[in-house]
């Protein structure tokens, strides 16, 4: 069996999760990590016992002895790396949000298509034990053709104590947030034709939109809502839960708290616990993101061996990547805006 050698590049907060994964992931083992920080590199590179350790990308290449390169930055970073690993025909995987631009992201897809290198997006959301479940649900035809859903993120959680920057950033939760979301919606119900938004800065603490609601009509037909916030205060934290309602032509389906899955159909109802399993490294309650992190890089090293397209490959991903800009110009302009303009 192919054992894939790889080099993580950006050591930051969510990093840590990757590197545990990896160690789990049979088929791919961490051999090189690189952060402009030293001192984050040599805590990522004693934790883990990584000993080729370094300050630039550029020299990560150079030195080469891997098959694929995990790129963890902030998105700053997304474009160069991704375009740096093309020249160099190495694989890449790409944290979200992948890129400042849909341009820049066309960009990075076009660098590794030519170049004939796999590209997948660290778009994890949507292999989350929870949502795998209501997928199945549906390839099982459990509720007939669906044709309204609701995707719903919403807490109180200070997601700033963990990562600071985020507080800083002109658009926060649809980027950061919201983009996982839609590539459920996408997931579950199908792409998307239009997409009408509307935000609010709930926190006057932090620079952008807290609180984003969108409207969104699939191409097969169904209509769904994607609504999360960073300012609702519940009696019961959900954090980090997406809730999903869906309505079929047979059936309905609810996704609640606490990772209950209810399905009610002409056989009756059923409740189903898809709760995730808490890894021997993962936390609660961010086990759910963690176990997911370990799921997608799986796939990744199950698909460059079968030579498959990735679920969150690039291409796909520009989708999603489409929905997040189409949200912010229609919160901007107050109009529903269309998907295939922004992809042509």
């Amino acid at each position: 069996m192919t054992n894939f050698k790889g080099a993580l590049i950006g050591c930051g907060f969510f990093a840590v999760n990757q590197m545990h994964a990896w160690n789990d992931v049979e088929g791919a083992e961490i051999v090189a990590i690189c952060d402009r920080d030293p001192e984050r590199l040599d805590i990522v590179g004693e934790q883990f016992g990584i000993e080729r350790r370094y300050a630039d990308a550029e020299a990560l290449f150079s030195d080469g002895g891997f098959d694929f390169v995990d790129i963890a930055t902030t998105v700053q970073g997304h474009r160069p790396l991704v375009e740096l690993s093309a020249r160099h025909r190495v694989a890449a995987i790409c944290q979200k949000p992948f890129a400042k631009t849909l341009s820049d992201a066309k960009a990075m897809v076009k660098a590794c298509r030519d170049a004939g290198v796999p590209l997948m997006v660290h778009e994890n959301f949507r292999w989350q034990t929870p949502i795998q479940a209501v997928r199945k649900a549906l390839d099982d035809n459990a509720i007939g053709t669906p044709f309204w859903g609701r995707f719903s993120f919403r807490s109180g959680y200070d997601v700033f104590s963990g990562q600071p920057y985020l507080a800083e950033q002109d658009r926060f939760i649809i980027e950061d947030l919201g983009i996982h979301t839609l590539d459920i919606a996408r997931y579950i119900l199908g792409d998307v034709r239009t997409i009408t938004a509307r935000t609010r800065r709930v926190n006057p603490k932090i620079k952008g939109e807290d609180v984003a609601t969108m409207l969104l009509d699939h191409e097969d037909g169904a209509t769904s809502i994607v609504d999360v916030s960073y300012a609702t205060k519940l009696s019961s934290e959900p954090f980090p839960e997406t809730l999903i309602e869906l309505d079929g032509t047979g059936g309905s389906l609810r996704l609640r708290q606490g990772y209950q899955l209810e399905v009610t159909n002409a056989l009756g109802s059923r409740n189903v616990d898809v709760s995730p399993q808490l890894l021997s490294w993962a936390s609660r309650p961010w086990h759910n993101i963690q176990e997911s992190v370990y799921a997608i890089q799986h796939h990744w090293v199950a698909q460059l061996r079968r030579g498959a397209e990735h679920s969150t490959s690039g291409s796909d991903n520009l989708k999603t990547f489409a929905l997040v800009e189409a949200a912010y110009d229609s919160a901007a302009r107050h109009q529903a805006v269309d998907i295939g303009v922004m992809l042509r």
